[in-house]
């Protein structure tokens, strides 16, 4: 009974390192992992749960096998130790951010296997003094780490409880009887492309690439040539452009409903507060407020000052576990990622099948989603002010501009600004049908640039087109910015520097129209200086 217990407790240290990866950001301090979930989490604990519990029976059982001294003892415990440092490698790579060549855990998985057949083929009684010293040190490292296990697997059951009502129908705001019979505004409708670069669009335009809708916005809206961004992440750019506050960083409450921010101006964490943001001035100038929305929980956080709304955001958890999934589905995507992971280690040049690309599965799904929840809000008058958040151009690809489909597996981020025009000529299509065109408002812009270099150069899914349109990764981080004023027939540029935190206050000028020309437009951009 005592070798049962010694070996489960070793094995469970050795099973929560090799899934660090997994278990990290569950509990990690900023809880955005859940935050930023739009389907049950209950799931993605469950599988989480059961990957430790599977991998834990697994190393219980070889520790057992291996439980007498000798060669089988020597070999396993050798396997075991000499397969943890990719792993280890592959579980900080992921926890810090950083990419992970190829050649590199190549390097190191093949001097580990290496080390393995050395040791197997050098096996001798004699090395078994040496390797009981070993042991013991091992025992005593895996024992610390087991303990440390059963802390994050009680935190992991109380994040679990925290988060059971995670995503439950919010009730909105309810428009009083006043506001509803409020006199009709014109629209405003803003749309934020995620990751639209200037650069892309209207400076450089890679050769070939035709952008008929947005070239054709520019001749009757003021674009703005020199936009400052609020940030490089959108998980802090967007409460940076709701509240007009500037943002460097976010940590969510462990239940996912409460949001704080860091201000880098001031050094302080403050409560974000929805009644201090765009939306609420819209509510108080008598505006319905609708929302669909990608990444942010905008239904969670913003559910007092929206009169509609609909947000998605559809990312495998590390391992290929997807939130929202039944568990049974999970174990298939699981397994699909782990036969993936090693056949791309041993393989360099392997891709998945077309069709199988996980990410860019989901991210169709998560366009598909918002597009036909923004059709609804675009189809419905009352909704006059309307913010879409839609998930393009953001890569990966998700678009084959030259069969003009969606497709499963990821194409460049050219294709992506391809659709970025499709979808903004079905807006346009959709609002002149309405005869809404001309008189609304619309705001265009990117939450930040293409973050060549910043985030994507050399990171899978970077293409030979996307290196060719970013000159070998240059970094140019310009959003795109357009805004076209009701019955505006004439285009303008705005070269002067704008930074994109004042959006919120470009948009109180606008749902106040104080702002009717290109002219009255540049003049109130240099008070903002």
């Amino acid at each position: 009974m005592k070798r049962f217990f010694l070996s489960a407790f070793v094995a469970f240290g050795i099973a929560t390192l090799c899934l660090l990866a997994i278990l990290g950001p569950l509990i990690s301090p900023s809880h955005t992992v859940i935050f930023h979930t739009s389907a049950p989490a209950t799931s993605l604990f469950t599988s989480v749960f059961l990957d430790l519990f599977a991998l834990w029976t697994l190393l219980t059982t070889l520790l057992l096998v291996a439980g007498k001294p000798g060669r089988r003892q020597f070999m396993i415990w050798s396997g075991i130790v000499l397969a943890l440092p990719p792993i280890l490698l592959k579980n900080i790579s992921m926890l810090q951010g950083f990419q992970l060549h190829h050649w590199m855990t190549f390097s190191l998985t093949s001097a580990c296997l290496g080390s393995f057949v050395l040791l197997s083929l050098c096996w001798s009684p004699n090395l078994l003094p040496a390797f009981t010293r070993v042991q013991r040190f091992l025992i005593v490292v895996f024992g610390f780490v087991a303990l440390n296990g059963i802390v994050i697997v009680g935190q992991l059951l109380w994040y679990r409880w925290q988060v059971r009502d995670l995503n439950a129908p919010a009730m909105l705001h309810q428009r009083s009887l006043s506001e509803v019979h409020s006199p009709a505004h014109a629209r405003v409708i803003w749309i934020l492309f995620d990751e639209l670069s200037y650069q892309q669009v209207y400076e450089h335009r890679f050769p070939g690439l035709a952008l008929p809708t947005f070239d054709a916005l520019a001749q009757q809206s003021a674009v703005f040539t020199h936009v400052v961004p609020a940030g490089a992440y959108t998980e802090a750019v967007v409460p940076s452009l709701l509240t007009g506050w500037p943002v460097d960083s976010i940590r969510a409450s462990s239940d996912g409903q409460r949001l704080s921010l860091h201000n880098p101006a001031t050094g302080a964490w403050q409560r974000f507060d929805q009644h201090q943001t765009i939306f609420q001035d819209a509510l108080n100038d008598g505006y319905s407020t609708a929302v669909a929305g990608w990444y942010n929980p905008y239904c969670r956080v913003l559910s007092q000052v929206l009169d509609r709304c609909f947000w998605t955001l559809q990312l495998p958890y590390p391992g290929g576990i997807v939130p929202g999934q039944s568990v049974l589905a999970n174990l298939r995507t699981q397994v699909a990622h782990r036969r993936d992971a090693i056949l791309s280690l041993l393989l360099p040049h392997y891709h998945r099948p077309a069709g199988q690309d996980l990410d860019t599965k989901l991210h169709v799904d998560d366009y598909v989603r918002l597009r036909s929840a923004a059709d609804a809000m675009l189809n419905d008058s009352a909704a006059d002010f309307l913010f879409l958040h839609m998930p393009i151009p953001h890569p990966l690809g998700i678009y084959d501009r030259r069969r003009g489909v969606l497709t499963g597996h990821s194409t460049s981020y050219i294709d992506n600004l391809a659709l970025a025009d499709k979808y903004l000529a079905h807006v346009r299509h959709l609002l002149e049908q309405r005869g809404e065109w001309d008189s609304s408002t619309i705001i265009i812009m990117g939450d930040h640039s293409w973050r060549t270099s910043f985030v994507w150069s050399g990171m899978d899914g970077w293409t030979p087109e996307d290196e060719a349109a970013s000159h070998n990764g240059q970094f140019d981080d310009r959003p795109g910015y357009l805004v076209k004023l009701p019955n505006q027939q004439q285009g303008a540029r705005i070269d002067t520097s704008f930074k994109a935190i004042h959006t919120r206050a470009l948009l109180d000028a606008l749902l106040a129209n104080q702002l009717h020309t290109p002219d009255e437009l540049r003049a109130w951009t240099k008070t903002q200086q």
